[in-house]
């Protein structure tokens, strides 16, 4: 995991949200991270439209919590670790490889405790 320091120097906005009692990160900004581009919400559309599979289940895990903004607070899409995760997985970067490999490896691993339980103590 040392390997993985894509969020350094890196600012994701974070919510709470009382709902689930979660974190939840802002969907724009953590495709801003993986991918550089001027323009997440151009890049969000685009690859929504791109991939079926993800378009589909966005409502799933996208939810739109108030943040706060410069302006103000506002509605913006944001999403818990697990359909981060996910989202993560469609972005076809470069940078998102080393994060991609790594949560193979930790599925690999869980995989592997699941059918040996002594691996997980």
């Amino acid at each position: 995991m040392s390997n993985i320091k894509l969020f350094v120097n890196k600012q994701i906005r974070t919510v709470w949200n009382e709902a689930d009692e979660k974190w939840y990160f802002v969907v724009a900004d953590v495709i801003q991270v993986f991918t550089s581009t001027p323009n997440p919400s151009d890049y969000n559309k685009k690859m929504r439209k791109r991939d079926e599979e993800l378009s589909k289940g966005w409502g799933q895990f996208v939810t739109p919590l108030s943040v706060e903004t410069i302006g103000g607070k506002q509605k913006l899409n944001c999403s818990n670790a697990k359909g981060l995760l996910r989202i993560i997985l469609f972005i076809p970067s470069p940078k998102a490889e080393p994060f991609e490999l790594w949560l193979a490896q930790v599925g690999s691993d869980r995989l592997d405790e699941i059918e040996n339980p002594e691996l997980a103590t």
